[in-house]
């Protein structure tokens, strides 16, 4: 009977065979792949069919539904693929993911890159969103690849993604994150790095991620491909060495460059000047006359966007509200996108964390609350409609302070807009609800107070002072129709403006010691309890609030002072560095009892404020100078110092000359401290002497230590034992406490159960 068996040595051949007859077809394949690059011209190209890519790239493309090439893919996707540095710019919406990902897919399959190699290609994108639409891109065209690839962001698990950060080949990430990984995870190594992308450039390479795209660079070798996209492109020599390009190798692509506009042709962009006050009551008219539409207003802060998906929500306009920004949790920063993007009609409050490279599907309106910090910023917000050709329309809200401004840098960017007014039929007012709405919430009077204040703050850091006047804007007009019963503090006000505030208070007092007025009323002080109670609107008070105020003007005057009324205690301490010592010393005698000024009529003070206000007087001469801060981008505080650049810190000398004379002033400082402190340990010593030397001389001469003042002398002066101050036990008793210290009992170990009975009887009857 003959053996069936396969024959294991022959199928292993077959196996090798076809191995090698595989490798052999790659390799043509790649050798002919890279022919077609080297002789392919942009203008032979109109379609995805007609690029040098590979097969599995193709199946991707055709998968999702990309056939047709936009302007800047015919131009951008060549030249990456010939290895090239670029630099590309074209309108929003024009297609810049494809345009980078697919040569990005490309080269690792012609390095025949595995997982092996470690990490191939690096995309960084400003925004956490913006880089989760990527990476989707990304596995939709690179499905057919075997290449691993990750997402890193901020707001998951660090140790997860470090754990698997060393076997992906692609990683879509934001600049922040990828750094700590570079500095943090031993096992992720970056040598071998291809490419580097940069999508939204020019906001990766401002003020905000200039200190960490540098470092991140530092951790990249220099000899890779580099490809930096944006709709507003920089071209700047100084931005270029800081990523190792070279302008004059470095291929700058522009695909609308000729073009008459910065914007996509379907978008039809209108502006309207409307006040400071009057815009919540505008945008509320347009929310309510567009439930049919999709909408993405624009603020400058997250505290704003809160406080009008909040107020929004309550009012009730009839069209689902959403709300984006960058305090959000990152699992509600998707589930808000995701619900956006399938939503028909609705309406999403956001900040600029929404302006840059995000695809919302079929927007119509994109309304802008508050002005753009610049014009790039403009093209970017308006960009998310009217995308791929489509049709949208935007909508500028602008205050008169504003408009010229940024009408003029608009105009330089080469963006139509067009003038509109607002029919006043489609106006309503809610100053009155929000009112309401302060006034019944203390949660939504506290988002008020904090909008005011972030919005006065993002007006006071913005740079183009032609645009931005924050002497102009009218503080109480606007917190009045945020419903705010009075005017929130800020802070960071302007020199002018606050001695124009103090100048128009010494003013109105003059006028009014001309005009003969009552100096009893003229020194009334109106707090914003009484400007909340003198108010007319019935919606906002109660009828109880209003017969308190009929019933304090009835009253007269006799009452004025027991309501809220707040006593101060004004005690004038001496200059005089000597009585300062005495008064110090005064203070720790025994019934010492401080002496008020002649004058001052508002009873005694205690030891304890006495004892704080020397010391706070006395702290006075070790408080530095004030300091003067900025402010950033985000709102942060820094030093002035932070900000200085090279060139200004080099017209103070050598830094070397700066250093010594540093050192030689502290040195200075410190021996003057420390001559103080010997003179403070120095005097403490003979106060602790002249103190025993008294309690001796007492006990010689036969004082009786019984009495209460020795005892309490004795007490203070004698230390502390440590089970002084011990406090008993829940399930101790005074009475068994000291039963049980003052009677003790010695007693033999028990060997037997009759000793142990004994034993128990004994230390029973003790115990009663």
């Amino acid at each position: 009977m003959a053996d069936r068996r396969p024959n294991k040595k022959k199928t292993f051949v077959k196996k090798a065979n076809e191995k090698q007859l595989r490798r052999e077809r790659d390799a043509n394949e790649l050798k002919e792949l890279a022919t077609r690059v080297a002789a392919f011209a942009p203008k032979d190209a109109s379609k995805f069919d007609d690029l040098p890519i590979s097969k599995n790239t193709a199946i991707g493309l055709k998968q999702s539904h990309f056939t047709t090439l936009t302007d800047i893919q015919k131009v951008a996707i060549p030249s990456a693929l010939k290895g090239r540095d670029i630099l590309g710019a074209a309108k929003t919406g024009s297609g810049k993911t494809i345009a980078f990902l697919v040569p990005l897919l490309e080269i690792l399959y012609r390095n025949q890159w595995t997982q092996y190699d470690g990490l191939g290609a690096l995309v960084v994108s400003p925004t956490r969103e913006l880089a989760i639409q990527i990476f989707d891109v990304l596995r939709k065209i690179g499905r057919a690849h075997s290449f691993s690839a990750g997402l890193v962001i901020g707001g998951k698990d660090v140790q997860v993604e470090r754990d698997r950060i060393s076997r992906l080949n692609i990683l879509v990430c934001t600049p922040g994150r990828i750094l700590q990984h570079m500095d943090q995870a031993a096992g992720f190594e970056t040598g071998n790095l291809k490419m580097l992308v940069l999508d939204e450039a020019d906001r990766i390479l401002d003020m905000g991620f200039r200190k960490t795209i540098d470092a991140i660079v530092q951790h990249l070798p220099k000899e890779r491909q580099t490809l930096l996209f944006s709709a507003t492109q920089t071209q700047t020599v100084s931005d270029l060495a800081r990523l190792s390009l070279s302008p004059k190798t470095a291929e700058y692509i522009s695909a609308h460059e000729e073009s008459t506009a910065s914007t996509p042709s379907g978008l039809l962009q209108y502006y309207v000047i409307s006040p400071l006050p009057e815009k919540l009551d505008t945008l509320f008219g347009f929310v309510k006359t567009h439930l049919k539409a999709k909408i993405l207003v624009f603020a400058s802060s997250s505290k704003q966007v809160r406080f009008l998906f909040e107020t929004f929500k309550t009012l009730h306009p009839g069209i689902p509200l959403m709300h984006l920004h960058g305090r959000q949790k990152q699992a509600a920063r998707i589930d808000v996108t995701d619900r956006f993007s399938e939503s028909k009609n609705a309406c999403l409050f956001c900040t600029d964390i929404a302006a840059r490279g995000l695809d919302f599907p079929a927007i119509d309106w994109v309304v802008q609350l508050d002005a753009p910090e610049d014009a790039d910023t403009y093209i970017h917000r308006v960009g998310r409609t009217a995308r791929f050709e489509s049709t949208g329309r935007s909508l500028l809200m602008l205050t008169l302070s504003e408009s010229e401004g940024m009408l003029a840098r608009l105009a330089a960017k080469k963006v139509p807009i067009e003038k509109i007014t607002i029919k006043e039929s489609k106006k309503r007012t809610i100053k009155t609800d929000l009112q309401a709405l302060c006034f019944k919430s203390p949660e939504i009077k506290y988002l008020g107070q904090k909008a005011f204040v972030s919005y006065c703050r993002s007006v006071f850091i913005q740079k183009d002072r032609e645009i931005f006047k924050f002497d102009d804007i009218p503080f109480e007009e606007y917190a009045q129709s945020l419903g705010l019963p009075g005017t929130p503090q800020i802070k960071f006000q302007t020199k002018n403006q606050a001695k124009q505030r103090k100048n128009a208070s010494q003013s109105a007092v003059s006028d009014d010691d001309e005009s003969g007025h009552d100096m009893k009323a003229k020194a009334e002080v109106r707090t914003k309890y009484d400007r909340m109670f003198e108010r007319q609107n019935q919606n906002v008070l109660s009828n109880h609030y209003m017969n308190m105020i009929q019933d304090e003007k009835a009253g007269g005057e006799e009452d004025d002072d027991g309501f809220m009324a707040i006593k101060r205690h004004n005690h004038k301490l001496s200059d005089d560095s000597d009585s300062d010592s005495t008064d110090e010393k005064n203070l720790q005698e025994p019934g010492f009892k401080p002496v008020l000024p002649i004058g001052i009529e508002d009873g005694p003070v205690s030891r304890r404020q006495a004892k704080a206000a020397l010391s706070k007087k006395a702290m006075l001469k070790h408080k530095s100078n004030p300091t003067k801060l900025l402010f950033d981008d985000d709102g942060n505080s820094h030093a002035l110092y932070e900000f200085e650049q090279e060139e200004d810190f080099n017209k103070h000398g050598k830094a070397e000359d700066q250093k010594a004379e540093f050192l030689s002033k502290e040195e200075v400082r410190m021996q003057e401290i420390d001559v103080l402190d010997k003179e403070v340990a120095r005097s403490k010593r003979k106060e602790a002497k002249r103190r025993q030397k008294e309690r001796l001389e007492r006990e010689l001469a036969g004082e009786n230590s019984e009495s209460e003042e020795g005892v309490e002398e004795i007490e203070e002066e004698a230390p502390v034992q440590k089970d002084r101050g011990k406090r008993k036990k829940w399930f101790e008793e005074e009475g068994k406490t000291k039963r049980a210290k003052t009677q003790e009992m010695e007693i033999a170990q028990p060997t037997t159960l009759d000793d142990l009975e004994s034993l128990t009887l004994r230390l029973m009857s003790a115990n009663k």
